[in-house]
């Protein structure tokens, strides 16, 4: 069971805890974040849906959602952890924005966290049940995979990847 913190619109929390799949107020939002991994060749680590999950065999980057007690930044630590099997440090995150979000019955605040590493592939234990695929792509080939509507672009992609 995951437990969730929640926030109003401006990010103060809420005397309020929700389990995940509950459904939210329309005033209230938990915090999900996208972690953009990067390397010296101008590449990012995308991963690639597993199977039976919604959205299934798309690419992405990676992220989650802020369980009960943790902040933004310490998400995106655990995330990359649990998915990828990689250790980023907390003093190498940029944060590159945050957005609201609004979906029925579960908005969410969203922040965007960009890293530097240069794990190699045989380095990374990818959780199975989140992830099928994992690969360093190229900024031209996750522009192909977003045309070809294969690579799910949240908020800030285009910031990222259209702006190098």
């Amino acid at each position: 069971m995951e437990l969730w913190d929640l926030y109003d619109k401006d990010r103060n929390k809420l005397e309020r805890q929700a389990i995940r799949g509950e459904k939210l107020n329309d005033d209230e939002y938990h915090i999900v974040v996208n972690i953009w991994i990067k390397n010296s060749k101008n590449e990012y680590l995308i991963t690639q849906r597993a199977e039976g999950r919604s959205y299934e065999f798309m690419w992405e980057c990676t992220g989650g959602s802020a369980e009960a007690g943790e902040d933004s930044l310490s998400v995106a630590i655990r995330e990359s952890k649990e998915e990828l099997g990689i250790i980023l440090e907390k003093l190498n995150g940029i944060l590159l924005g945050s957005e609201l979000r609004y979906y029925s019955g579960c908005n969410d605040i969203l922040d965007v966290w960009i890293f530097e590493s240069e794990t190699s592939l045989e380095n990374l234990k990818i959780q199975t049940e989140e992830v099928n695929a994992v690969k360093w792509a190229s900024i031209e080939e996750i522009k192909r995979l977003y045309e070809d509507g294969k690579f799910e672009a949240n908020a800030f992609f285009k910031e990222i990847i259209y702006s190098n």
